[in-house]
């Protein structure tokens, strides 16, 4: 993924060029290293016995240089100029991006700063003995987002509870998923829970105590059913039939 070097050795016909050149391998600014000269060089007399210079570049913190170079090296890719600066504060790196054209770096819903973010991480850990956690940000998206999910969990909250339905929300990442699910834990009326596999893996709002749909007992005490509604009606013409037949009988 990156050929990485925490030191590195260059020679050129000066040394303003051999440092131009380590810092382009690198992929750093010139305030990431620390540079020793090794030989000046000499420009000879009329080309005769010129001699190169020789520097050593060493990086001052690999692990915050190590992503600086890698980011670097994307960027360069996307044909995107942007401003890396990192700061390492324990087993937390930061890193902050300024430039132009950072919607581009965000993506949807900051698909793309997340994916940044993991493969910078896999680049800062990768043999490692401790594991640095790395946060990738820029324009205080982290911070908008925040707050944004943090009003749209209570916001969908109340629509749960007025509803009596669950709802759905659309696939988050681990960070973006705890965060709906640290908002609402103490709501007495909802609770949470996350279904499916990542990358598609969703939060699920729905209410403690759903509505169960009440059904009115119908009262049959006054329905006759039409067969026996029928059933009367013959008995009833055939009373008359032998009533009708027995005056008669009885006539003649």
């Amino acid at each position: 993924m990156l050929n990485f070097r925490n030191k590195t050795e260059k020679t050129a016909k000066s040394v303003n060029e051999a440092i131009e050149l380590a810092l382009c391998e690198m992929g750093l600014a010139q305030e990431d290293v620390d540079i020793e000269v090794v030989d000046e060089g000499t420009k000879g007399f009329l080309g005769l016995g010129s001699k190169d210079a020789k520097i050593v570049v060493t990086v001052k913190e690999p692990v915050p240089c190590m992503a600086k170079a890698f980011l670097s090296k994307i960027f360069k890719g996307m044909n995107l100029e942007v401003d890396i600066k990192t700061t390492l504060d324990g087993d937390n790196l930061l890193i902050d991006l300024s430039g132009e054209h950072m919607g581009i770096i965000i993506g949807k819903r900051g698909d793309t700063l997340d994916s940044l973010q993991y493969l910078t991480s896999l680049v800062v850990n990768k043999g490692g003995d401790n594991y640095i956690k790395v946060t990738l940000d820029t324009e205080n998206y982290r911070e908008k987002r925040y707050v944004a999910l943090i009003a749209l969990s209570e916001r969908l909250a109340a629509k749960v509870i007025k509803s009596g339905k669950k709802y759905t929300l659309e696939p988050m990442n681990p960070y973006e998923r705890r965060i709906i699910h640290s908002t609402l834990q103490t709501n007495e009326e909802v609770t949470t829970f996350s279904i499916g596999e990542d990358p598609y893996r969703k939060v699920v709002i729905a209410p403690k105590n759903p509505v169960r749909p009440s059904y009115t007992k119908k009262s049959y005490s006054s329905y006759t059913p039409t067969h026996n509604r029928d059933k009367e009606k013959k008995h009833s013409d055939f009373e008359s039939y032998i009533q009708e037949h027995t005056s008669e009988e009885t006539e003649e």
